[in-house]
């Protein structure tokens, strides 16, 4: 999603990334490693997390190109002989549970991960290609895509399953508040929605560490997406609370080691960003919907480029998402029109309480 500028009082502390089949300490017995990905955001950060008898992953990768090689280069020359000893997921995305099923098996370690983040990976990961339910039609046909469109989609579809290695079939869950100990240090697990459904960051409150996943990343904004699995959410609302408690539970000093970009340090400069971020978002949809206007016709408003139709999806969720949040604070209205789908228009654009945030059209990768 969006830049952020370099004139941002982000400061990052390590001037390279770690290479293949390396890593970089980021803490004592806090290490730091990349995958490649195929698409626009070609890397993801995982983390490693020594105890005193193993270790701990923090999200997995893909499953795709060398992950797996890159996963056995670690263990061969980084690990010490010391043993996995289990597997944690933040959410429920194919970049952070693509290997977590082989890794398990693999390994023979439990995966520990929220409840709404493992049910809903082993039902979208049971997705094959083709696999286009009518509800999905009908959500693309509500948000305005021509039905000839949906099918061109429904032909194209690939599923979850193609990039997710079978989920294991038991899993650890994880709470908010709950507290793992790792290595000498309590990580509080931190849940937070809107992204995906219980998001997991963990916090170590005493030595001011944040394994932040896709919660909190320094220069792109996370997709906040009405999904076709549940059409009528308003995932916004609960975006813009998750920010507000990590915003009250976090130290400015705090080191967040993101899942994407670098390590930071300028956390609550972050968090204000990603609200006004919205807020802007949320102004110029209102002024846009002074006339009628389906979702897909405010990708130029929310968009700064093109849409591509391998990020159809997410632009598409990006979209109803904020239309949502507007309407059920009943500051639009919606109406069916004669091809399906959902005209949204504003009560009252003059008297919008975010008219004074400035908007700037997202201009980074949609994949986060």
């Amino acid at each position: 999603m969006t830049q952020a500028s370099t004139q941002d009082p982000i400061r990052y502390p390590f001037a390279n990334a770690p290479e293949k089949g390396e890593w970089i300490a980021v803490a004592p017995g806090v290490y730091w490693l990349q995958m490649a990905l195929p698409m626009a955001l070609d890397h993801i950060n995982l983390y490693v997390l020594e105890d005193d008898n193993g270790w701990y992953i923090v999200d997995t990768g893909m499953k795709w190109g060398d992950t797996q090689e890159r996963w056995r280069l670690l263990f061969d020359n980084q690990m010490d002989g010391k043993p996995l000893l289990g597997v944690i997921c933040t959410h429920m995305h194919p970049d952070h549970i693509g290997q977590a099923g082989w890794l398990c098996r693999e390994f023979r370690v439990p995966l520990y991960m929220s409840f709404g983040e493992y049910v809903s990976s082993r039902m979208f990961s049971s997705m094959g290609e083709g696999d286009l339910e009518w509800t999905t039609a009908q959500y693309f046909q509500r948000s305005g895509i021509p039905l000839e469109a949906i099918e061109k989609m429904r032909a194209k579809f690939k599923g979850f399953g193609n990039i997710v290695e079978p989920m294991p079939k038991a899993y650890q869950r994880l709470k908010d508040g709950q507290v793992l100990n790792i290595g000498g240090r309590r990580w509080q697990v931190m849940t937070g929605s809107g992204h995906s459904p219980e998001h997991v960051s963990l916090f170590c409150a005493d030595d001011k560490l944040l394994l932040s996943g896709d919660q909190i990343i320094p220069r792109i904004t996370s997709n906040v997406s009405v999904m076709p699995a549940e059409p009528d959410a308003n995932p916004l609302a609960d975006w813009f609370a998750a920010l507000s408690r990590f915003r009250e539970a976090l130290p400015a000093d705090t080191l967040v080691m993101p899942a994407h970009n670098a390590p930071f340090y300028g956390v609550h400069y972050r968090l204000e960003y990603l609200v006004d971020h919205h807020k802007g978002h949320l102004a110029a949809v209102e002024k846009a919907c002074e006339t009628p206007k389906t979702a897909v016709e405010l990708f130029s408003v929310l968009f700064a480029r093109e849409i591509e139709m391998n990020q159809l999806t997410l632009a598409l969720g990006e979209s109803v998402a904020h239309l949502h949040y507007l309407y059920y604070q009943r500051r639009l209205k919606r109406e069916l029109d004669e091809q399906g789908a959902y005209r949204y228009s504003s009560l009252d654009p003059d008297g919008s309480p975010y008219a004074r945030c400035p908007h700037e059209p997202d201009d980074g990768p949609l994949e986060v």
